[in-house]
């Protein structure tokens, strides 16, 4: 099926592939927790994942800091010395760095290999892996870690061959750029966007906004962290694992209880400016009220005080009206570092591209519909990624009947649990469709743990592989359309829904039901019996 191969397969228990967050959990898993055979494979020249690629100006997390990490190693965490409340991203790819170095996982990841097919042949009962680096791996188990956000998606343009500048895409930040003296153009102003704009304007001679929507967005509040502050999150490492994990979002903070309207106007000022004055984007949508996402009326009432906020910031008046967002505030809730204030200064510049469409590019820079030239050194692409389903459609798997997972997933990507998908027996989805809306590291950390556990009940059980029915995908995909349909996220053009990519399906992509429901259902699920599944048990042959 995959032609000549250059060097016999190599036999494994269990190939992850990405060397992010999930990879290096579950390769940890999987080699000195369960002592399997296990290799990673990671495309990129360096472990991190998200954190490898995305070098560019000002990329910083939008988790706090003491829940954006490990909790499975206390030692780890106490030793991990985050010094401000946001981490940036050269402090947390040296951070993974450390992880990996730490559990002796160096040596088992093989990097600038990138899985290019992978089949099931149900006759053996395993996975044959294949890489662009020439090498087949055969295993039982197959876990992929490709990341939610790693599929650039890149935007079309006339004439963009033709730019005489550097064009790039902030998800593959080049080591050699500067901007320095730049004129730079910006095409998206998303969470990176955001991000980007805010760090270059003060180094470029001039920046340029090519905006698409007006966002939302709050300040971070990010700043050093006392040393006092530091001992209480070692201190409280117990408590606060337990509150993440029985909570919705994941962000180490309790979210509210209280409703919009149960307060008076005056109390509600009050709230939304604490928030705004602490800093963090979840923290103002779900810390303040608890139907910011769900009630139409208590979202336009933050999304007044954030414009209001808007309005006493930008000083141009046609900038303001170019920045104020006018629709729901229920994409991803953004915080940043000085966003509004940056167009205030007078070398950077904004492009309502709704109103005035970018044309084509040409050698000096971007044209507009309007005809205007807009000369550049650099264009940067912050137009975000082909999320969740992106990168596993980039690639060919096919499960039990040679079923492809691009034709089981062409209505959309689904999956039971947001970790498997039916005819695909033995592989297992970190960060999968359908899988938890939350801080990242704990829904890894819940995930790699489960498909821990599951592989541990195939071992201890003689089964061969396990595969998720139909019917419990279809479920699950029916829940979390359900859970999804009572917010207002949907009713926001947004890439959690696939939005961003032109001629993608609107699709639900996120179980929104928070952690601590997810938790629970997992749980259920394992305790029993794994009710969703079909198990192969009879003895296995090679095919």
């Amino acid at each position: 099926m995959f032609g000549a191969a250059s060097a016999p397969a190599r036999q494994l228990d269990a190939v992850v592939v990405g060397a992010g967050f999930g990879g290096i959990y579950m390769l940890h898993k999987l080699r000195n927790e369960l002592g399997l055979d296990a290799v990673a494979v990671d495309k990129a020249g360096g472990v991190g994942g998200t954190w490898y690629w995305n070098k560019y100006p000002g990329a910083l997390s939008d988790s706090e800091g003491f829940v954006y990490q490990y909790s499975f190693d206390r030692e780890l965490y106490e030793q991990t010395p985050w010094k401000t409340k946001f981490v940036t991203q050269p402090e947390i790819l040296t951070y993974l760095n450390g992880v990996v170095d730490r559990y002796r996982l160096r040596e088992h990841i093989l990097l600038e290999t990138g899985m290019t097919e992978a089949v099931f042949d149900e006759g053996a009962g395993n996975w044959t892996v294949r890489t662009d680096q020439g090498l087949t791996f055969e295993c039982r188990f197959l876990v992929t870690g490709l990341g939610l956000l790693s599929a650039t998606n890149v935007p079309k343009f006339p004439g963009m061959e033709r730019f005489a500048g550097r064009l790039v895409h902030t998800g593959a930040w080049p080591d050699d750029l500067d901007l320095a003296g730049k004129r730079v153009g910006v095409i998206g102003n998303g969470s990176t966007g955001n991000q980007v704009i805010t760090a270059t304007a003060p180094v470029a001679a001039h920046l340029t906004s090519f905006q698409r929507t007006p966002q939302y967005s709050v300040p971070a509040g990010n700043r050093t962290l006392t040393q006092q502050e530091t001992k209480t999150q070692r201190d409280n490492f117990e408590a606060t694992w337990e509150q993440v994990r029985n909570s919705n979002v994941a962000m180490g903070f309790v979210e509210s209880t209280v409703e919009t309207f149960s307060v008076s106007a005056e109390e509600r000022e009050r709230i939304y400016q604490r928030a705004w004055d602490e800093g963090g984007g979840f923290r103002f949508m779900f810390e303040t009220f608890c139907d910011i996402a769900t009630d139409p009326a208590a979202n336009e009432e933050a999304a007044k005080f954030i414009r209001r906020k808007i309005a006493e910031i930008v000083q141009d008046p046609e900038t303001r009206r170019k920045l104020t967002p006018t629709d729901l505030y229920a994409r991803r809730p953004l915080c940043d570092s000085g966003y509004y204030e940056t167009f205030n200064r007078p070398n950077v510049s904004l492009v309502n591209v709704k109103e005035n469409p970018i044309s084509e590019v040409t050698e000096q820079g971007i044209v507009t519909a309007d005809g205007t030239l807009h000369e550049l050194d650099v264009i940067v692409c912050a137009t975000g990624f082909d999320a969740v389903d992106g990168n596993y459609l980039r690639v060919d798997i096919r499960g039990r009947q040679n079923l492809g997972l691009r034709e089981h997933w062409s209505e959309g990507p689904t999956s039971y649990l947001g970790m498997t998908t039916s005819g695909f027996p033995n592989m297992f989805m970190i960060l999968g469709p359908n899988g938890p809306f939350t801080n990242l590291p704990p829904s890894i950390e819940t995930q790699v743990e489960w498909i821990g556990d599951t592989i541990r009940h195939i071992d201890q059980t003689g089964l061969a592989w396990i595969d998720p029915t139909a019917e419990a995908e279809r479920r699950w995909t029916e829940t979390c359309e359900e859970i999804a349909n009572a917010t207002l996220f949907p009713q926001a053009a947004s890439w959690i829904f696939g939005a961003n990519i032109p001629g993608k399906k609107r699709t639900v992509m996120f179980y929104l039901g928070g952690l601590k429901q997810y938790r629970s259902l997992l749980s259920e699920e394992t305790e029993i019996g794994y009710p969703g599944f079909t198990a192969k048990t009879t003895t296995l042959t090679s095919a």
